[in-house]
């Protein structure tokens, strides 16, 4: 029999209904319910003209957000006067939250550690493929009904892999790729040298990233100013033969000037993100041996959402117990979050 929910915490669920039911597992509403009351918020329902939600605001403690949140705004703010926390059961809260919220003192919690552990995990994958050139021998060997000569084949041992960007996901890949027999270079303008060799990794500027760099993963943020950062001239820094992986977003990276190297066949590209998303139909890169393009899909997809649950009920039983929040995302961090 699981406890008697404390009526002293209100928690008011703002997602959609199929956000719930993915991220709210039933093992993780159990957690959920042993340590609040819960409101749910109908499908597409907004915080100030759906009357009962309205209603509810002035006695809410904490909103546990989620895909199909609107934005909380100062008006939200205004009606919820007892709001002690914001946790996100997804990834970025730049979009809902207001920086109102933390001028009242309001705690704010993200569940993109959650979401960036599969795709730190598949940008390792990629990267041991990339190494072997896996993806362009598959797709040769489709085509041409007949394998590569073994000796041939490239290899990963001592290869060099560039992290444009030390996002998030970008430290998880740097910390699982430490077992590997590679050499780290990591380029930010926030990292210092020794956060980098922390990471196991040297850090370098970006035109040093891209010459010296045999495979080349994307991990920046998409803001205004890192829209085509990897345009032309830095492209044309990649070693022939090299490989650049992008799991962040797509318009990052000059699709144009992509589109252009790759025809090339001068090097591979394994894009889970593109730009546009999705491609169209006659995008070249559908149908090059030299690219390998996934449906956006690096990402918690499937069970690996309930993580992102898990987590913020997590956070939930943390603030309960008087403890501070483990994945808190300060004011100063909002400005640098995609």
């Amino acid at each position: 029999m699981s406890p008697e929910p404390n009526p002293a915490l209100t928690v008011m669920l703002a997602m959609h209904d199929d956000a719930r039911s993915r991220v709210l597992v039933p093992r993780v509403r159990q957690r959920l319910d042993a340590i609040a009351t819960v409101l749910p918020v109908g499908p597409g329902a907004s915080f100030l003209t759906d009357p009962a939600v309205r209603a509810a605001l002035p006695d809410v403690d904490v909103l546990l957000t989620g895909w199909g949140c609107p934005r909380i705004g100062p008006e939200v703010l205004e009606a919820a006067p007892k709001l002690q926390a914001i946790l996100h059961a997804a990834g970025s809260v730049k979009a809902i939250v207001d920086p109102a919220a933390f001028d009242r003192g309001i705690q704010v919690s993200s569940a993109a550690t959650a979401n960036a552990q599969p795709v730190a995990e598949f940008t390792v994958a990629a990267i041991v493929l990339a190494g072997k050139r896996a993806f362009r021998l598959a797709a040769q060997y489709r085509l041409e009904r007949r394998k590569a000569d073994p000796h041939g084949m490239p290899g990963s041992y001592g290869t060099t892999v560039g992290l444009l960007g030390a996002s998030r996901i970008a430290k998880m890949v740097a910390e699982r790729l430490r077992g590997y027999d590679l050499e780290v270079l990591i380029s930010d303008p926030y990292l210092t040298t020794d956060g980098a060799a922390a990471l196991g990794a040297e850090l370098v500027d970006n035109d040093t990233l891209f010459r010296r760099s045999d495979i080349l993963s994307v991990h920046a943020p998409l803001l205004p100013e890192t829209v085509g950062l990897v345009d032309a001239r830095l492209l044309a820094l990649l070693k022939d033969g090299s490989s650049l992986i992008n799991t962040a977003r797509g318009k990052i990276i000059d699709s144009e000037a992509l589109t252009r190297e790759c025809v090339t066949g001068r090097i591979d590209a394994i894009l889970d993100v593109t730009d546009p998303e999705p491609l169209p139909p006659d995008s070249p890169l559908l149908d090059l041996p030299n690219v390998f393009v996934t449906p956006h899909v690096a990402g918690a997809v499937g069970n690996e959402i309930a993580r992102l649950g898990e987590l913020a009920v997590s956070e939930l039983e943390r603030l309960t117990a008087g403890e501070p929040l483990q994945h808190a995302i300060s004011p100063a961090e909002i400005g640098r979050l995609a």
